[in-house]
């Protein structure tokens, strides 16, 4: 097991607060996500920061994102009562698409939604996982960025 998944377990494990610096060392650690990375099916979660986003996407039925080609983004992937997943267009204000762009000085896979200035940067665990940090207006908590992960269905 690589030392980025060992962390990264120790990260989604924690049932305490993380510092936003802790999730940014790791951050840091990482590989840039390329767009062919992304493509598939992903199941989220989400790192427990304080952040105002946190549960809102679980109180959603969230479920995770589908990456079916660069310009076929199904950001929300919600469960339905039954246990249906859809994609929830209403919620996203539309779907989104992937592009590469610069955050914090690397060029890295970034989803871009189709209807809010939200983008979400990826980088790299493994093959199977990725770390995200949500970006944009309304998304920053007095500054501060939602961290969330995605692992491969």
């Amino acid at each position: 097991m690589s030392l980025a998944r060992k962390k990264f377990n120790e990260y989604k494990e924690r049932s305490d607060h993380i510092a936003d610096a802790e999730l940014d060392d790791f951050w840091a650690t990482l590989r840039p996500a390329t767009v062919d990375d992304m493509i598939g099916e992903w199941k989220g979660g989400e790192f427990l920061t304080g952040h105002k986003m946190n549960g809102q996407l679980e109180q959603a039925g969230w479920f995770g994102k589908t990456f079916k080609s660069a310009t076929d983004v199904q950001p929300l992937v919600c469960m339905d009562a039954d246990g249906n997943k859809f994609s929830n267009k209403a919620m996203g204000k539309g779907e989104a698409s992937l592009w590469l762009e610069d955050f914090r000085g690397e060029v890295t896979a970034t989803m871009v939604y189709d209807g809010q200035p939200v983008h979400d940067h990826f980088k790299k665990i493994d093959d199977d996982a990725v770390m995200g940090i949500m970006n944009g207006k309304g998304v920053l908590d007095n500054g501060r960025y939602y961290y969330f992960y995605l692992e491969r269905v």
